[in-house]
């Protein structure tokens, strides 16, 4: 536990970054004391906001010098509790590191600043004909330094990949408060480990990031998009493989049952007219420079989509169709959430295996009596699966009995050949089921990593091990 703070701590943090950024009051220290991770509280004794690395440096070294827990911050998005300060002390809100530093036309690069919202960014660059593609749910709020904690991907990854596939170099504050560059700023670097992927999901457990530098491709002028709808779910799940073996790679494959998309229709008070017995849905965009071929391209799907069953297939033809559609399914997870007390599990497999996955969640489900609602990134194999309290008891669903539920979906996705985690990490609450994914050895080899980084093992403490 951290220790009460002195009266020279908090006079030398001031010192740093002026009594303005400096946040000690109880009910703004709220403000960063939970997520968007279930429930969580956990009261910092303090919440610095510094403006440039230096002041992150100097913060760094006089935690170091005092023994303070840091826990790093970003737009507080998160659904594993990476940014909880669960041993108090100090908060490092990012929230003032929110510069566009550069935008290289000429080498399709741009440096940026970890608290730039993530669809600040896109639009910044979409502005000038590029295209950053990582786009999770939270676009509209959470910051570019959390998407790099925990290496987020969003709808587009199934064909564009994951923000550890457009990050060329980053700036780090060690815990020591050390400033380093972790690689170069090149499309190919074979120069030595590469320190830049491994603080991408690192968490804030190695370093602060203060500056990234992406990569970034031409966005593309046409868009094309289709609602499929399923009376069967495994039916739905089975096209998900097939989709691929046309050999068309969708911009954007989603999965929606049922229940998924009338909460979150609900919630935002729009409209969402389905035929009657549709279970699930499948949302998929081809996107590209020539609207002939992407035509060709949903020709392809469509036929794909009949030979498993699709009972319905709509294209959304106008702007308003595709922005209402998208806004629900992003809005999903944040209205189950309203709807009713809930776990969120991230599980990823192979895609040609999510209708064995599907199948195994609902019968654990049925089996540990809670519901569940699933949705997620069918072209990746990537289910979010929503579990719901509903009629369980207290007892059963705090206790063992729903930890043992989840321990089976986790073993499920493992002997599927996935994990338990595709893009939300692991945090806080994920870490007591990491043996389930790896050996002793392998946590013990990670624990000796953070060590190096961190000798105090002072910077976001309590996260990813058991």
């Amino acid at each position: 536990m951290a220790k009460p703070l002195k009266a020279e701590f908090l006079d030398r943090l001031i010192l740093i970054v002026g009594k303005d950024f400096v946040i000690s009051d109880s009910d703004a220290r709220k403000l960063y004391a939970s997520d968007s991770t279930e429930d969580f509280v956990f009261m910092p004794d303090v919440v610095v906001k510094p403006d440039t690395v230096e002041e992150v440096s100097d913060i760094m070294k006089l935690c170091y010098e005092f023994d303070i827990p840091l826990t790093p911050r970003g737009a507080g998005t998160g659904l594993s509790g990476a940014c909880l300060p669960v041993s108090g002390g100090l908060i490092l809100s990012t929230e003032r590191l929110n510069r566009i530093l550069a935008i290289d036309e000429k080498n399709f690069q741009a440096t940026v600043e970890p608290g730039v919202i993530n669809e600040v960014f896109r639009n910044a660059v979409e502005a000038v004909g590029l295209l950053y593609p990582p786009d999770p749910a939270s676009k509209g709020s959470c910051f570019l330094g959390g998407n790099i904690a925990h290496n987020s991907g969003g709808p587009k990854a199934v064909k564009y990949g994951v923000t550890r596939d457009y990050v060329l170099n980053l700036e780090v504050v060690l815990p020591t408060g050390e400033i380093i560059w972790t690689g170069a700023d090149t499309l190919k670097n074979s120069t030595g480990y590469s320190l830049t992927h491994l603080m991408i999901g690192s968490e804030g457990t190695l370093g602060i990031v203060t500056k990234i530098v992406f990569r970034l491709l031409t966005k593309p002028t046409h868009d094309l998009l289709m609602l499929a709808s399923f009376a069967n779910a495994g039916n739905a799940c089975a096209a998900v493989a097939e989709i691929f073996r046309t050999g068309v790679t969708p911009s954007a494959l989603e999965l929606m049952e049922r229940k998924a998309v009338e909460l979150s229709a609900f919630y935002l008070n729009e409209t969402f007219d389905h035929k009657e017995g549709m279970e699930i849905y499948l949302l998929i965009e081809v996107d590209g420079f020539d609207p002939d071929l992407l035509m060709k391209d949903c020709e392809k799907i469509s036929e794909a989509l009949e030979r498993f069953g699709v009972d319905d297939l709509l294209f959304m033809e106008t702007f308003d169709q595709k922005e209402k559609i998208w806004k629900i399914r992003r809005a999903i997870g944040e209205k189950v959430k309203a709807h009713s007390i809930y776990k969120e599990e991230d599980t990823v497999v192979s895609r040609a295996y999510l209708p064995e996955l599907l199948a195994g969640v609902k019968e654990i489900g049925s089996r540990y009596g809670f519901e569940s609602i699933c949705y997620g990134h069918a072209g990746d194999g990537n289910l979010h699966v929503n579990i719901i309290k509903g009629e369980m008891s207290d007892e059963n669903w705090k206790g063992k009995h729903l930890e043992e539920g989840i321990r089976e979906i986790f073993r499920l996705c493992k002997k599927l050949g996935g994990t338990i985690s595709g893009e939300h990490g692991i945090g806080l609450v994920q870490k007591k089921y990491m043996n389930e994914v790896f050996e002793p050895m392998q946590i013990d080899l990670m624990r000796k990593i953070k060590a190096v980084f961190d000798p105090k093992g002072l910077l976001n403490p309590g996260k990813i091990f058991p």
